[in-house]
Order: structure tokens, then C-alpha cells, then sequence
């Protein structure tokens, strides 16, 4: 759809903050052997309150999140939806909303485009939003994370949650880290309000 066609949400849609989350180490707690089915999904303490609270503040939440467990036939296509369908309603049921839900089934050997530290989930979302990300924060447990962020020219934003202490401590460069997802939102709500007050 042309920009100058937009209108009404779709028109929102092209003004409001957006912000890219990881899966598994960010939301909810990870698994050395995947998350398989919907029980094993556990989300870490706080993060549906965040996403919630973003959501109220007027920020898009997204999800980007690899999934190699398809492609190496430990998760079904049809359990994985079952996970996401739990997740979604962990958050609405917290008062948040995801914008978006993208995810790469591919093994790390496939090559593929989608899977990150590749940015093509991140162009997925700019397609999908009809809008660039350039400049929004993405928020990730891994430095794959952060490399498809920089390759998107994104914000990368670490969590010590997860994989996030090991990846903080084995880091060449700094970057931007928070404890957590509710830590993360603290952060931006803080600057948006800012923001607000200096345009008043």
C-alpha cells in the first residue's frame, strides 16, 4: 500500500515507536533442548507486564525470533503455533498486544536469509509495517540478536536474561544492557516521556 494511502490505523501504524523482541530468553524462559510444546512455554517474571505497558504507552511490539527446532524436526509447524497461541494470550491476558510475529524455521546450515543473525526477519517486519525500523530498539539475549539488529540498522539492546550474562561477558564492544525486559521498558517509557516534555 502506497504511504500517501494510508489512513485511520494504518496511518498510526506508520507514526507509532515500534520495538523488536527476541523469543526465548526474552519473553519467556529458554531451553538448551527448545521449547516443544505449549507447557514448556514459561515466561520470565515481569516481561508480559512490560510488553503490556509498552503496548498501553502506544509502542508496536513485534516479535523476531529463530525457530531452527521446525526445520530440524524437533517442533512441529502445527505446535509451534500452539506456543505462539499460548504467548498471545499470556499478553493480552497482561493487557499487552504484539503487533507482529515472525520467525525463521531454518537449521543454521540452510543459509537462509530470515535466520539471525541475517536481518531478513527485521525486513519482514518493515514490509509487514509498510515503514523502516531504522533506529528502533530491538531487544535480544544473544549477539546474534544484536548482529541482525546492527545489519537492520537497529538499536541492539542486550538482557542479562537467558543467554544474556554468558553473551554480555564474552562482548568485544559495549553495548547497550539491561537486567530484563521490565528493565528495558522502564527505559524506554522514560525517554519517550522525555521526549514529550521537551516538545510541549
Amino acid at each position: 500500500m502506497p504511504a500517501d494511502a494510508l489512513t485511520g490505523e494504518a496511518a498510526a501504524v506508520k507514526l507509532a515507536p515500534v520495538v523488536v523482541l527476541d523469543r526465548d530468553g526474552v519473553i519467556n524462559h529458554d531451553s538448551k533442548d527448545f521449547i516443544r510444546s505449549p507447557a514448556e512455554w514459561l515466561p520470565i517474571a515481569g516481561s508480559l507486564e512490560a510488553i503490556a505497558r509498552l503496548t498501553r504507552a502506544g509502542w508496536l511490539v513485534v516479535v523476531a525470533t529463530n525457530q531452527s527446532g521446525v526445520g530440524r524436526g524437533l517442533i512441529t509447524p502445527e505446535s509451534l503455533t500452539a506456543i505462539h497461541a499460548r504467548m498471545t494470550a499470556a499478553i493480552e491476558s497482561a493487557g499487552g498486544q504484539l503487533a507482529g510475529l515472525f520467525w525463521c524455521p531454518h537449521r543454521p546450515d540452510e543459509g537462509c536469509d530470515c535466520r539471525k543473525p541475517a536481518p531478513g526477519l527485521f525486513r519482514q517486519i518493515e514490509a509487514a509495517l509498510g515503514r523502516s525500523i531504522a533506529g528502533s530498539p530491538a531487544v535480544g539475549d544473544s549477539a546474534r540478536d544484536l548482529a541482525a539488529a546492527r545489519a537492520a540498522g537497529a538499536r541492539p539492546i542486550l538482557v542479562r536474561t537467558g543467554n544474556g550474562a554468558a553473551t554480555a561477558a564474552a562482548l568485544d564492544e559495549p553495548v547497550e544492557t539491561y537486567a530484563d525486559l521490565a528493565a528495558v521498558a522502564d527505559a524506554l517509557l522514560q525517554e519517550k516521556a522525555r521526549g514529550a516534555g521537551s516538545a510541549s
